[in-house]
């Protein structure tokens, strides 16, 4: 490597009226998080213009909360995520808000038991209703009690149902949003959330809400062969970051010759031959507060996640260590700019499912 042939830093001069997205632009020619800040918008924008390429989105801890929801409507109704994987909080969570509801800002030195006893739950410094919280609980519920108790649904069911039923009621949330769309959501870990809650209620009533895990992961596996191409964007990690991995990497034990019908160029381990054969994705943005060193997947390096066949080794991957309210915003309104005259047509994976 010769030093000379690299890329040299470049100053930001401050200049008024600039935009965003030229801000950004600039600061890719910087460094340290503020590059790589600049550099997910970059690859974001490969990803939607690339028409091979199928977006899956997830979205983990309690951003709802923190006026973040929006942003996934608005990605979601411009074609910008093609599947979202989220937590069950991100998509209970933002129904309080747009039933009428609010969160208020609040700080983190808080007199808790005092919020206890007054009926607030606080979220580091932000505080939520609890009166609101099981209203909104009770509204998933009331939807639950309309379903058919003899059924097996995977959440994707669910949500897609449940969607329609609340765009019926003009309940504008991210689960109603992705219905309109034909954006299908898979949430893994569905009971740990008001879902759950849901439907301890739903049993309170004797109605016994089936949601099966294992159909909904075969669902969830079974698009790898509607696809031709991945990219991936992570905000935060956990479990949604873990099933988006695991689609680049066990989708193929869905079928006996271990390689998924109508994909190209699987690739295979030398010393192990084809018993399993991985398609990684081939763009990733992860946006994130978790470190590497402590050996969680939040954290785990995209390095790390090439050792497993989850990533490209050659293709465009970028993790920005910040807070995602933080860089969401900017990000989005990024976005926004760079791609104001380009569309991008809907995949629609709903409609492999009857």
């Amino acid at each position: 490597m010769d030093i000379k042939d690299l890329k040299k830093v470049e100053s930001i001069e401050v200049k008024k009226d600039r935009k965003v997205s030229d801000l950004l632009k600039l600061m890719e020619n910087t460094g340290f998080q503020g590059k790589n800040l600049a550099k997910t918008v970059s690859i974001y924008e490969k990803m939607i213009k690339n028409p091979d390429i199928t977006i899956i989105f997830g979205y983990a801890a309690s951003l709802s909360t923190t006026g973040q929801w929006k942003i996934i409507n608005w990605l979601m109704e411009n074609n910008y995520i093609d599947m979202l994987i989220p937590t069950g909080a991100n998509i209970s969570e933002d129904i309080v808000e747009a039933m009428g509801g609010s969160y208020i800002q609040y700080s983190h030195n808080a007199n808790d038991p005092e919020l206890f006893e007054k009926g607030y739950n606080r979220y580091y410094d932000i505080l939520g209703d609890e009166s609101e919280y099981l209203e909104m609980t009770e509204l998933i519920s009331e939807f639950i009690m309309t379903l058919d108790e003899e059924k097996n649904y995977s959440s994707r069911d669910f949500l897609k149902i449940f969607g329609e039923w609340l765009d019926k009621k003009n309940i504008n949330s991210i689960v109603s949003v992705a219905a309109k769309n034909n954006i299908p959501i898979f949430c893994p870990a569905f009971p740990d959330s008001p879902y759950g809650d849901a439907a301890l209620i739903a049993k309170s009533k004797n109605f016994n809400l089936k949601i099966d895990s294992i159909k909904d992961y075969s669902e969830y596996m079974s698009l790898a062969e509607k696809v031709k191409d991945t990219g991936v964007v992570y905000i935060g990690g956990g479990v949604p970051k873990d099933w988006i991995q695991l689609f680049s990497v066990t989708a193929d034990l869905l079928y006996k010759d271990r390689k998924v019908p109508n994909r190209e160029k699987g690739k295979f381990r030398e010393r192990l031959g084809e018993d399993e054969t991985y398609y990684p994705h081939k763009y990733a943005i992860q946006i994130t507060t978790d470190s590497p060193q402590w050996g969680s997947l939040s954290g785990c390096t995209f390095e790390e996640a090439v050792s497993w066949g989850k990533e490209d080794p050659n293709g465009d991957l970028v993790q920005c260590y910040c807070d995602a309210t933080i860089a969401l915003p900017i990000f989005s309104h990024a976005l926004s700019e760079r791609l104001a005259d380009f569309k991008r047509d809907k995949k629609n994976l709903n409609k492999f499912f009857k």
